[in-house]
């Protein structure tokens, strides 16, 4: 019997999906940062028209999806299925944006790795042939973001040093099992790593473990150096979890020099006091769907190893003196199906 598997946590895809379509919508304080050229569309306010933060996250969602459908010259009747997650309690940003389209549904929850979740499960479903069209879009919201894991905006706490700063956008990619690249080549799916952090300001030392763990299992399932990528780049660790990241694979013998973190690059730190950086689903959904996919397609890159981390963890664990387990997902892209 044959066998994707590669190692103990990496799937090679025989026929790797092709990211047809991309896009991505963004609220004001992400349009005003360095990455403002790479967005599809940037909002006045953030609200997006709506009277409530959740609604807003859906109408994030809805407009994202649709932008890279009309990329990807499809309709949304023409997929076969959808996955799409939030942070918000039981995907309520997913779902409602959702109900209009009538299509097969997953909704997902992995924190701020979902955009990961989302790819891995969408590759392997149109590899294994089950379905021409996938859809993945996630979201996360500056506003319902805070009032659920922290405190309400009105309250006015003070933010940590180690803080991140919650990113209110939508990235969507609309994935064909035939057509040009960039492809889905390999997934390596990260496991759940707790080392005892219970700072739920301080994400970055929460799911730095699990990158590191995850890097070290795509490396060595596959075989590949950090060399082969022409970029390896986590999803939201920030400023201080990517020093930890680097220094945690110099440890295990791996040597990083081609790291970027899409926490880092989505706002301008020294300008837009966001702490440690951007965080939330919507980080590493539209640094992807723009600036590393775009990227791509120009010609910068080749290899691209796109690793979403995420917090598994919830206001309730977090009063009840739990840790926060952390998750990490290594999808590669490529622009040949090598």
């Amino acid at each position: 019997m044959t066998t994707k598997k590669l190692g103990s946590q990496t799937a090679a895809l025989s026929n790797p999906p092709s990211i047809a379509g991309h896009a991505n919508v963004v609220g004001k304080k992400e349009g005003e940062g360095p990455l403002s050229d790479s967005f599809d569309y940037i909002a006045p306010d953030d609200t997006f028209g709506e009277s409530t933060w959740e609604k807003s996250e859906s109408a994030m969602q809805k407009q994202a999806l649709n932008l890279a459908l009309n990329k990807a010259g499809q309709s949304a009747s023409n997929l076969d299925w959808l996955f799409a997650g939030d942070l918000l309690n039981q995907c309520i940003g997913s779902s409602y944006a959702a109900r209009e389209q009538s299509v097969p549904f997953f909704g997902l929850y992995g924190a701020c790795s979902t955009m990961g979740e989302g790819l891995a499960l969408a590759s392997m479903t149109l590899d294994g042939g089950f379905g021409e069209w996938a859809g993945v879009v996630v979201s996360s919201h500056f506003c319902s973001a805070e009032r659920q894991y922290r405190t309400p905006l009105e309250y006015g706490s003070q933010r940590t040093p180690t803080a991140q700063w919650t990113v209110t956008g939508a990235g969507a990619a609309v994935l064909a099992r035939e057509g040009p690249g960039p492809y889905v080549t390999h997934v390596t799916v990260g496991k759940i790593v707790d080392k005892g952090i219970k700072d739920a300001n301080n994400m970055g030392a929460a799911m730095t473990p699990a990158a590191a763990s995850t890097l070290a299992a795509h490396f060595k399932d596959t075989g590949r150096s950090p060399s082969f990528y022409d970029l390896i780049v986590t999803g939201d660790l920030g400023s201080l979890g990517s020093e930890l990241l680097l220094e945690l694979l110099r440890q295990d013998g791996i040597q990083l020099s081609n790291h970027v973190d899409c926490g880092t690059l989505i706002f301008d730190a020294q300008e837009q006091d966001v702490h440690c950086g951007g965080s939330g689903c919507g980080c590493c959904a539209t640094v992807l769907t723009g600036y590393l996919l775009n990227g791509m397609r120009a010609g910068r890159w080749n290899n691209i190893l796109f690793c979403p981390t995420g917090a598994l963890h919830s206001p309730t664990a977090s009063f009840q003196g739990e840790s926060i387990p952390g998750i990490c997902h290594a999808i590669a892209i490529s622009t040949t199906k090598s």
